[in-house]
């Protein structure tokens, strides 16, 4: 991860750090350790002498949960010895009445079904649910007993070591416990520079220790809500919801989980995590550690994994974790990617029940070692790395460029930050809600309004509208800021967003219908024209529960129809550039409305949707289709080759069971008929996985729907109503665009002389006039072309324009050139604008060229549509163009 980089050369991952905290038992949990450690190594002795080699391995299963339930919590290993103590007097109360001898031998099937080396690898890929629920079945009925005297005497044992168990607990004595506790309340990392709790994921391997730990640590914090759980047991929307909480609510400071948050969960708001019990596979590590060593974490993450000293597994384990540390500090954080293929699950297992059976003996202890060693070489790690990089697709550097251009020119055309904020957090205060700025930019909601919430349930497919959120932001560079919560990012597509907006539509959605009049300032015409504001969708062939087509993709499109009946594409947001007329305005601009609408004649919403139709759907439904078709392929190999190979594996596993049953030899996981509904099942998921996909792709255009409509008056027209214009509008009009045609082509030749690639998209109105591409790179300049006639005084700059520049401020260029006067305009533009300043430039076609880099530094306004500015100012601030 750490050798991963983003466009611009800086690392996507930050470090990872990783520490082993050994802590010394107390006597009494020294005592305990050795008792039950002494019970378990003889039980895998009778166990060896089983004839049955099933119920050996369930045995030899059995006591290693047992074993690793102890090195858990006092908690863990007391409700483990007191249910598998009632659950073997339940079994011992059948044989006595099933049995006359005490010296009865049992019959191996009596005790249910075996456990065999290859479920255990099953294992290792099942989900928590899965894996608590054998454990739980297994541990409590598998044992070495072949007679009633046996089981009596092992039950005689457990109540022993049940009681042992029983005085730890009461004694409040947890070595391990107060080793956490020291982390939690003494550890630097563990607060930011205010003082404040960060958010830190401790992972345990059993519920039973997970309540004991929420109850210990909410005690200590003394805030219930302090804490929250993510377990096996959860239903997929509970995780989910507390997820969401955990990252969101500051409130909840810590999560306590098991592995059931180990995979497909995202909690990077954290960057602190405790493994407070050690997995017995090494990919759990690797795994734990990726929930919160994940893109879009800006924070080095710390991880503190907490082993007993002078424990036989714990000797094992404070090997290996400081024989990675000392690798690490060579190769690096990427010794975590390929910790599980240096040392499997099953070599880690096979070691650690060594040294549980025998390691008393220095020889064996001294063997363990070195096989940790051999196994976490340095060279053979470096194989491994070298060998997992090798492995990863790769991509030609073309396609990076294309992928490159495309993100280069959605992020320039991206829908504004500050317009989806100012929207909003107006919105959201009219629904009764409050948002408080905490940083520039980022707000906290404390309350969300129940309606809100309530309607994100009728319209919601995704995660849950929270009742607060520690932060929210609008722009992506802000959802992590260095020692500050990571914001929620309020964007289409939010949870939160997209509700508010269906509220909103409701209540005010025909008021776009009823229309309305915008002056363009930044217009020097005098022709009226109007604009529709259409919503065109993309939809495949599946369908909601409403039994509606599915929607893919939604876009707002514009058109222009001028006074002469021809349609344009107005560009990605032209509302932008105008703004509403004031009432005396809209008096003396009346008569010309009025004439206009008369003159315009016929269906003017049939003219928008046929122009939408014929131009507008084409285009976006092409985008979808090349973008669908490309990622579905991509999903179709791939959900083939992973399916298809676990279908092989399932029907070999229920041929290979088969044989077993009809030997007699029963598994205590899965059957035969199991393993058989198992592939049956993974085929069916396999072809219906395959017809949605089919579905997906099957995509077609929807029809445009006008969704409003508006008048456009030019400030052309409004200046010579009010008298301000001399000029006649055919010599305006002609000469406004010979200068921008000069400018363009100016500015385009200036391009081509720097080996650039310009293509002129001023048509398209995306907030800029030419695109020009720096050659094998894939990196693209946004350049605004401003063409004044030598002498003018002023530029003006939309809002449209301005947002475009701060979206992209290290690659919008604002390109000035000053146009050579013509004998219809001698030494002026319509204008009136003065003599500039500044010596920059290149003479290109007659003119002066002038570049500025960041020309702007702020948003203007939410009623700001335009903004005039000293041309001699920013030919100050510009450059030889380069």
């Amino acid at each position: 991860k750490e050798n991963l980089i983003k466009f611009d050369g800086t690392s996507l991952f930050p470090e990872r750090l990783a520490y082993s905290v050994s802590y010394r038992l107390s006597d009494q949990e020294a005592i305990l350790y050795k008792q039950v450690t002494d019970y378990v190594r003889e039980e895998f002795n009778r166990a060896d002498a089983l004839e049955n080699e099933g119920r050996k391995g369930t045995v030899g299963f059995a006591l290693t949960i047992l074993q690793r339930r102890l090195a858990s919590s006092p908690e863990a290993i007391y409700q483990s010895l007191k249910r598998r103590r009632e659950r073997l007097e339940s079994r011992l109360r059948e044989e006595e009445l099933l049995k006359r001898g005490a010296e009865s031998r049992f019959k191996p099937e009596g005790w249910g079904p075996t456990i065999t080396e290859e479920d255990l690898e099953d294992l290792e890929d099942a989900t928590d649910a899965e894996v608590e629920e054998t454990e739980d079945q297994i541990i409590d009925l598998a044992t070495a007993a072949q007679t009633i005297a046996e089981l009596q005497a092992e039950i005689r044992t457990l109540k022993k070591l049940e009681g042992e168990a029983l005085q730890v607990r009461r004694s409040g004595q947890d070595k391990k416990w107060e080793e956490l506790s020291r982390l939690l309340q003494e550890k630097q990392e563990m607060f930011d520079t205010e003082g404040a709790r960060r958010k830190l994921v401790i992972f345990t391997e059993y519920k039973d220790t997970l309540n004991y730990l929420t109850n210990r640590i909410t005690t200590m914090l003394g805030r219930p809500d302090a804490v929250i759980n993510i377990h096996g047991s959860m239903g997929r929307e509970d995780r989910k919801k507390a997820e969401e909480s955990f990252k969101q609510d500051k409130n909840v400071q810590i999560l306590v989980a098991t592995d059931a948050a180990g995979e497909g969960i995202n909690l990077q708001r954290a960057n602190l995590m405790v493994n407070y019990d050690l997995p017995w596979n090494p990919n759990r590590i690797e795994q734990r550690f990726g929930r919160i060593h994940r893109i879009g974490q800006t924070e080095v993450c710390h991880l503190w994994n907490l082993v007993a000293e002078e424990t036989r597994e714990g000797d094992v384990y404070l090997t290996l974790l400081k024989k990675l540390e000392a690798e690490r500090e060579t190769l690096g954080g990427a010794v975590f990617d390929v910790l599980g293929k240096a040392l499997s699950g099953k070599e880690l297992r096979k070691l650690l029940i060594e040294a549980i059976r025998y390691g008393d003996r220095p020889e064996v202890r001294a063997r363990l070692t070195q096989e940790v060693e051999n196994a976490l070489d340095k060279e053979r790690l470096k194989d491994l790395l070298e060998e997992k990089a090798l492995a990863h697709e790769s991509m030609d550097s073309s396609r990076i460029r294309k992928i490159r251009e495309t993100m280069e020119r959605a992020e320039a055309r991206k829908l504004q930050p500050h317009f989806i904020a100012s929207f909003f957090l107006e919105a959201f205060k009219l629904l009764g809600g409050s948002a408080r700025e905490r940083e520039p930019k980022r707000y906290e909601l404390k309350h969300v309004p129940a309606i809100i919430r309530n309607r994100d349930r009728l319209i919601g497919m995704g995660e849950t509208v929270l009742t607060r959120y520690e932060r929210i932001c609008f722009e992506k560079d802000l959802i992590s800021v260095p020692g500050k919560p990571i914001a929620s990012f309020i964007c289409p597509g939010h949870p939160l967003l997209d509700a508010t907006t269906d509220i909103i539509l409701e209540g005010y959605r025909n008021l776009l219908k009823q229309g309305a009049v915008f002056l363009n300032e930044s217009d020097p015409g005098e022709d009226i024209h109007a604009l529709f504001y259409l919503e065109h969708s993309v939809a495949d062939a599946r369908t909601d529960k409403h039994d509606n087509r599915r929607i893919v993709s939604r876009q707002v499109q514009f058109v222009e129809i001028d006074g002469q009946g021809t349609s344009r594409n107005a560009g990605y947001a032209p509302y932008l550039d105008y703004r509403p007329l004031t009432d005396e305005e809209r008096t003396l601009v009346t008569p010309e409305l009025d004439k206009t609408w008369t003159g315009f004649g016929g269906d003017l919403e049939s003219k928008a949707i046929s122009y939408a139709i014929n131009h507008l759907v084409p285009r976006h439904f092409q985008e979808v289709k090349d973008r669908k078709e490309a990622l579905i392929a991509k999903t179709v190999a791939a959900v083939k080759d992973r399916l298809t190979k676990e279908i092989a594996y399932w029907d070999h596993r229920a041929e290979e069971l088969k044989a077993q049953e009809l030997a007699g030899k029963f598994n205590a996981r899965i059957n035969s008929a199991k393993a058989r509904t198992r592939a049956d099942e993974l085929e069916a998921r396999l072809q219906r996985r395959l017809a949605e996909l089919e579905k997906e792709r099957q995509i077609s255009p929807l029809p445009p729907v006008v969704m409003g409509g508006a008048l456009v008056v030019p400030g052309g027209l409004l200046a010579r109503i009010k008298g301000k214009r001399e000029e006649m509008p055919d010599l305006f009009s002609r000469e406004t665009k010979r200068i921008e045609q000069i400018a363009m082509q100016a500015v385009m030749d200036v391009e081509r002389s720097l080996k650039y690639i310009p293509r002129d998209v001023s048509r398209d109105n995306c907030g800029y006039d030419i695109e020009s591409a720096i050659p094998d790179t894939g990196k693209l300049r946004f350049i605004e072309v401003k063409g004044r006639l030598q002498g003018a005084k002023t530029v003006t700059v939309t809002k449209n324009e301005i947002l475009t520049a701060l979206n992209k401020p290290d690659d919008f260029i604002l390109a000035v050139v000053l146009v050579p006067p013509t004998q219809e305009s001698p030494s002026a533009d319509p204008w009136q604008m003065g003599d500039p300043a500044g010596k920059y430039g290149i003479n290109m076609d007659g003119c002066k060229v002038f570049y500025v880099r960041r020309p702007f530094t702020k948003e203007p306004d939410f009623g700001v549509t335009s903004v005039n500015y000293k041309l001699e100012d920013l030919i100050a601030k510009g450059a030889k163009p380069q």
